[in-house]
C-alpha cells in the first residue's frame, strides 16, 4: 500500500510540474512533509542538499531518497517510476506530434508564457529553503558567492561543495575552540 501511495504521489508531482526538478521541490515538500508526514522539514532540507550533491537529476534523486526512507527498495522503484513516467509519456507525445506544430505561433506563445512561470516556480522554493536553512543577511554572501563562482567563474560545483565542507568544518572548529577558551577563563 505504501508503494502505491508513493507512486501516486510522485506521479501527481511529475504530471503537474513544469520546469523540471527544481520546480518540483515545493510540491514534493508539500506532499512528503506536510500532507503525508513521511519526512520532517529538517530532514527534507538535508535530503534536498544530498539530492543536489549526488550525480543525476534532482527529481529522481529526491524520489530515490524519499522512496527508500518510506518503503525501502520497493519505495524507490515506486517513487522513481511515479516521478519519471509522466515526463516520459509527455515527451513521447510531444515527439510524436511536435514536428507538425513547431512553427505554430500559438505554440511558440505558450512556451514564451511558460518561461516566467517556471522562474517563479524555482524562486519560491529557493526562498523557503533559504529560510529553513537559516540563511540571513549576515550569511547570504555564502550561497551568492557559490552561485557566482559556478556561474561566472566556471568553477566546478564539486569544488564549491568541497570548499563549503572545509569552510564549515573550519568555522565549527574555530567557534568551538573559541567558546571553550572563553568558558575556561
Amino acid at each position: 500500500m505504501k508503494s502505491l501511495r508513493l507512486f501516486a504521489t510522485f506521479f501527481k508531482i511529475g504530471a503537474f510540474t513544469l520546469g523540471g526538478g527544481y520546480a518540483m521541490i515545493p510540491l514534493v515538500q508539500r506532499e512528503v512533509v506536510d500532507n503525508h508526514a513521511w519526512i520532517g522539514e529538517e530532514e527534507f532540507l538535508d535530503l534536498i542538499a544530498l539530492a543536489q550533491s549526488a550525480p543525476g537529476i534532482i527529481a529522481v534523486n529526491t524520489a530515490v531518497f524519499v522512496g527508500y526512507k518510506v518503503n525501502g527498495w520497493r519505495g524507490v522503484i515506486s517513487s522513481v517510476l511515479g516521478a519519471t513516467l509522466p515526463s516520459f509519456l509527455i515527451i513521447l507525445l510531444i515527439a510524436m506530434f511536435f514536428t507538425r506544430f513547431r512553427e505554430n505561433p500559438h505554440v511558440e506563445a505558450v512556451f514564451k508564457g511558460i518561461r516566467p512561470a517556471v522562474v517563479a516556480l524555482i524562486a519560491a522554493p529557493l526562498y523557503k529553503m533559504a529560510k529553513s536553512a537559516k540563511v540571513t543577511w549576515r550569511n547570504v554572501w555564502i550561497p551568492i558567492s557559490a552561485a557566482l563562482l559556478i556561474w561566472l567563474a566556471g568553477v566546478s560545483p564539486v569544488v564549491v561543495i568541497v570548499i563549503a565542507i572545509v569552510g564549515g568544518l573550519a568555522w565549527t572548529y574555530w567557534t568551538d575552540k573559541t567558546n571553550k577558551e572563553g568558558g575556561n577563563q
